[in-house]
């Protein structure tokens, strides 16, 4: 043998490496299904290492997956490339998982991407005992600074007053609402978390929250999921290369940030959830506790967790409703009639929410329409399981499909159009359903929901009491288009409107 046919056979041909993983994968794609003991979810037969990859809608996968519920029950299998997924469909099977069986649904999938969001530290995308410290931690201390609460309802009227003079600024002429309606709901957790908002204009802070947005909607692009399925990919994505990017900026930022509230720190005056943290991170590592959860990682990707998702779904879900008093007049006349009626000019409080059925049911009716997160994060199985008959493996990735909780057509009488009395009874009174589930369910469930809800009813109604929201001139309500734009939640396309002060 010479030596360059011995280097040769240490340095296979690219050929040679395709041909030696492609034959890896089939190993694994077929051995797994084998694995299996009992009868697993029905669903489209896969192909070899794509699985049914080219099946479903790239830029829509939730709409493919509706679908295919409508074929194979509410129960189901895909393959995303050789990874089998369990997708669960319809309100009663949402709900005996994440509910009825939570323990066994109740794991987090860690996905490549969701590796890079929080390098396994926080709270989105962890599992085990560092999760439930920091669940337990933030949930606590959201209700410590306020959620649910009076201080939490007077940051918010705070942070309306702000957004209506930003909005002022442009004397009725059309403007995108996007920033400024992220922004505001970004200060409403600011507050909470730093202990003090950020000016609209803060280079930094703008930087932030446009990185936040960028990344979710990154998040759902073909491309980054494909890098999920595919992760040896990922230096080739560009897409990928722009979430790590931006990550790795966002973390440096937070770092600078919790940097000088140490630095001004006092252990009798605790300003927010990071000092509420460094101050038990400082008394755990007094008293020599060994392996504390309280440490810099999970401060950081905790403080990350919670301003993006205080940022994008908020901000998201007050763009679609102004966009859809546009687009329905007629639904604007009623909730300006009903806060005019039951308000006056004052501000509106939490306290009114009882008097102003009408436009809650409107509030409702469009996080239920605009389903802006229809797909939960993704689940897996902590253990097997049989579900519905069907016997589903520990470890199996699992997809709770919220979008058809919200258009479940055994639930909802015109589950696809924006019909606010889904949410009042014959005589005008709100009503909840339970088939309301934008915020998930279980363990799993938006621990900022009760500050969520207060927020979409303060600014909205704060908003609708000062300004007519109109197309721009020279558009009809018809042209207004309610097609979501592609990403991880569902944002509406960009679009301008006019905000006309009432009085």
């Amino acid at each position: 043998m010479s030596a360059n046919d011995f280097f040769f056979l240490l340095s296979p041909s690219p050929t040679t490496m395709l041909g030696t993983a492609l034959v890896l994968l089939l190993v694994y794609f077929f051995s797994s299904r084998n694995q299996d003991c009992g009868k697993e979810p029905p669903g489209p037969r896969p192909l070899p290492l794509l699985g049914n990859i080219l099946q479903l809608d790239p830029h829509k996968p939730h709409n493919t997956l509706c679908k295919l519920s409508k074929k194979y029950g509410s129960v189901f299998t895909v393959y995303f490339g050789p990874k089998k997924v369990v997708v669960l469909a319809g309100y009663k099977t949402v709900k005996q998982a994440l509910i009825g069986q939570a323990q066994e649904f109740g794991e987090r999938e860690i996905t490549p991407l969701t590796m890079a969001l929080s390098q396994g530290h926080g709270i989105l995308f962890t599992n085990g005992d560092s999760w439930k410290e920091m669940r337990h931690f933030a949930l606590t201390n959201l209700r410590d600074f306020g959620m649910g609460k009076k201080a939490a309802e007077e940051t918010i009227i705070q942070e309306c007053q702000y957004l209506i003079q930003e909005f002022e600024k442009h004397e009725g002429k059309a403007f995108d609402t996007n920033h400024l309606l992220n922004y505001a709901a970004s200060n409403v957790i600011s507050s909470i978390v730093y202990g003090s908002r950020f000016e609209y204009s803060d280079p930094q802070f703008q930087a932030m929250v446009d990185r936040i947005n960028e990344n979710i909607r990154l998040a759902g692009t073909a491309s980054t999921q494909l890098y999920n399925v595919f992760p040896w990919l990922g230096n080739w994505i560009k897409s990928s290369r722009t979430i790590r990017k931006n990550i790795k900026m966002n973390v440096g930022d937070m770092r600078d940030l919790i940097r000088h509230l140490k630095e001004t720190m006092n252990t009798h005056m605790c300003r927010g959830i990071v000092d509420s943290f460094l101050i038990r991170k400082q008394k755990e590592e007094n008293s020599g506790v060994l392996d504390s959860h309280y440490h810099e990682e999970n401060l950081i990707f905790t403080v990350a967790n919670l301003f993006a998702a205080g940022t994008d779904t908020t901000g998201t879900t007050l763009r679609w409703s102004l966009l859809l008093m546009a687009k329905y007049p007629h639904i604007q006349d009623q909730v300006q009639e009903e806060l005019s009626r039951a308000i006056g000019s004052r501000q509106v409080g939490v306290e009114d929410r009882k008097n102003l059925p009408f436009t809650d049911a409107v509030i409702h009716e469009t996080q239920r329409l605009a389903n802006v997160l229809p797909i939960a994060i993704p689940h897996i199985t902590s253990q097997d399981v049989t579900f519905q008959g069907y016997f589903i493996k520990k470890g199996t990735p699992v997809y709770p499909l919220l979008m058809s909780v919200l258009n479940d057509e055994s639930e909802w009488e015109s589950p696809h159009s924006f019909n606010p009395a889904h949410f009042l009874d014959e005589n005008g009174k709100f009503v909840r359903r339970d088939a309301f589930m934008p915020f998930s369910a279980g363990r799993r469930a938006c621990l900022g929901e009760s500050l969520a809800r207060m927020e979409l009813f303060l600014f909205f109604t704060s908003l609708l009491q000062y300004f007519r929201f109109t197309p721009p001139p020279g558009m009809t309500e018809d042209e207004l288009d309610l097609t979501p734009a592609v990403g991880f939640t569902l944002n509406p396309t960009r679009h301008t409107l006019c905000a006309v002060r009432q009085f």
